[in-house]
């Protein structure tokens, strides 16, 4: 049970850093000057998605400038995670 239960968790967190990893480059690609509706609803997907973990984190670590350093916080935290639930 508790196996099957890591594994969840784990896809979970998977999920969740492709989830980052997609908002991160949308965002590049808006910049860029690429808009059109199919990008800005997937954003809105994404975001809803990763909300829950970005918002308190962002709350610590404001923007700097044009940068956001919260994706790459974000990330690090759920590796850290997912490697200590793959070694336990």
């Amino acid at each position: 049970m508790i196996d099957v239960l890591r594994a969840i968790i784990l896809q979970l967190i998977s999920l969740m850093l492709l989830a980052i990893f997609g908002r991160v480059i949308i965002s590049w690609l808006v910049i860029a000057g690429m808009r059109n509706a199919f990008l800005f609803r997937l954003d809105l997907a994404l975001s809803t998605v990763t909300a829950p973990l970005m918002r308190p984190i962002r709350r610590i670590i404001p923007t700097m400038g044009m940068f956001d350093f919260t994706p790459m916080v974000a990330i690090i935290i759920l590796l850290v995670i997912r490697s200590a639930l793959a070694s336990a």
